[in-house]
This record gives structure tokens, C-alpha cells and sequence, in this order.
């Protein structure tokens, strides 16, 4: 009975003049998740789905529990992947960070690692209007805009920030893209997600996409109905496109968990949000 309700309080949302349909929702709802417990609070999931959103969807993500693990921001040299900076650091698990430079490899959003100011925000079209604020290893979703900038870089403290977005949820409420990029918003890209639930698990998200007919990526409206199926309370979109990358050291192929876009696999990145064991 309980299943029935849940289900027909998800399918009931998609009906208030959103894009997914009633499919989608049960399609989550009652994925084949294949799940792996890669140590106790640390849990990989994949899901393949032949239709969702309209194509064919890969959805890879690691559900942490903050009581086991704490999280940073990981600092790049110049560009190195995810993985290799990750073992470095002697973490157990990773996601990639927020937006960079590609040619340079600085990021072009605001990165704080604790306390000391790494990069500000840089003029374009990014959609930093979100932030990762870490603090003694615990990580939570925060608005952010030029004013908070501002006032993180007077009072940084010692925690560590990524800016990035666009954030999808807050407080429980789906984010409103106006006056975003239309075309990063609308199209369908590999995208990447720090959420965190209603039941206190941080889950990092990838949805992998630019392969035709195997699995093709999602908009940030379609993205942010996943999360909230998900049990998502906050959401922040990151870096996604060939960069998407979900690791864990106890994984094969490198640890990449997820299949990235690029035809050469992992990316070399400015920057990642590392787990590590407490």
C-alpha cells in the first residue's frame, strides 16, 4: 500500500505543467538499480533505462553516508583527472568539480579550499548560481550569487566552496532557471549532481549522455525531476559534458564507475569533491 501511494504521489507531479511524463516518474521509481556496497555507508548504483525522458538513459551515482565519510574540495594541477588526483589524496571515492578554463585549466567559478581562495568567478556563460560549502568535512548546498562571493572572500573561515550550478533544489523546492543560458538549461547533455536527501545521504550523480541510442543525457528540468525522485531535499548541478566522471577506488576500469562522453574516456579536470574516510 505504501509503494501504491508513493507512486501515485510521483506520477500525480508530473502533471503540474512539467515536462516528464507519468513514465518517467514510474520508470524510476521501479528501476533495476544494480548496486554494489562498496564499503559500509558507501553504495554504488547504476540503472540502464530504454526510454526515459524520451531516449535511452545511463544513470550511475554513489549514495555516502555522512556519518562514515567526510568531503573536500580537491585542487587540480593544472588539468589531471579525477582519478589520479583522488588517489593522491587518498580518497575513497570522487566526483568531478565545477566549471574551468579547458585551455588554462583554472576553474571559472569561485573555489575555496579551507579558507584560501583559489579562483573567483570569471565573466561568461556559466550558471554558478549554487555552491558546495564544506566545513570540517561536512557538506551542504547554499544560493549563491556575486553578493555571497563577495562575503566569502572577506570572511572565508576555514571552509572550503565551489560554486556551480544551476542549483536545481533547494529546502525541498524545485530552482527557477529564468535568466539562465536557454541552451545549457534546454538541451540534453551528460550532466553531474551533488544531492543531498531527505534521509541525511549525500548521493553523487551522473547521468551519462552523446551516445545515440544508448544513452543520450538530460536538460536541468529533466535532471532535477530525477533528483527529486531520488529523494532529493538539495540539488546542485556541476560540471557535466565529457567531464561527468563518478569514481571509487574499489571500482574496475580505472575506478570510473559511470561512461564518460569522450572517446578517450576520463577527462582531465581543474577540479573534484573527494570522499574520504573519517
Amino acid at each position: 500500500m505504501k509503494r501504491l501511494f508513493v507512486m501515485a504521489a510521483l506520477v500525480s507531479l508530473t502533471w503540474m505543467g512539467r515536462a516528464q511524463t507519468a513514465a518517467d516518474s514510474l520508470a524510476l521509481v521501479n528501476a533495476d538499480w544494480k548496486v554494489t556496497e562498496l564499503q559500509q555507508g558507501l553504495v554504488a548504483k547504476k540503472a540502464v533505462f530504454a526510454s526515459l525522458y524520451g531516449v535511452p538513459q545511463e544513470v550511475s551515482l554513489l549514495e555516502v553516508s555522512p556519518k562514515k565519510f567526510k568531503f573536500n574540495v580537491q585542487e587540480h594541477n593544472a588539468m589531471e583527472r579525477t582519478g589520479e588526483v583522488s588517489r593522491r589524496e587518498g580518497a575513497v571515492a570522487a566526483l568531478n568539480g565545477t566549471f574551468y578554463n579547458m585551455k588554462v585549466g583554472y576553474s571559472v567559478s569561485y573555489l575555496q579550499k579551507d579558507g584560501i581562495v583559489i579562483d573567483t568567478t570569471s565573466t561568461g556563460p556559466y550558471q554558478s548560481n549554487g555552491a558546495l560549502y564544506i566545513k570540517k568535512g561536512k557538506i551542504a548546498i547554499m544560493a549563491w550569487d556575486k553578493q555571497a562571493e563577495k562575503a566569502m572572500q572577506v570572511k572565508p573561515g576555514k571552509a572550503s566552496v565551489m560554486a556551480a550550478g544551476p542549483l536545481m533544489r533547494l529546502d525541498g523546492k524545485d530552482c527557477s532557471t529564468e535568466g539562465l543560458n536557454r541552451s545549457f538549461c534546454d538541451n540534453k547533455h551528460p550532466r553531474s549532481a551533488v544531492v543531498l536527501t531527505k534521509d541525511k545521504k549525500v548521493l553523487l550523480v551522473v547521468v551519462d549522455g552523446r551516445r545515440k541510442g544508448k544513452c543520450e543525457g538530460v536538460s536541468i528540468a529533466e535532471f532535477t525531476h530525477l533528483v527529486r525522485v531520488l529523494g532529493g531535499v538539495d540539488a546542485l548541478n556541476m560540471d557535466g559534458g565529457g567531464s561527468s566522471t563518478l569514481w571509487s577506488a574499489t571500482m574496475p576500469d580505472d575506478g570510473v564507475i559511470n561512461t564518460p562522453s569522450d572517446k578517450s574516456g576520463e577527462r582531465k579536470v581543474a577540479n573534484s569533491i573527494g570522499v574520504y574516510a573519517k
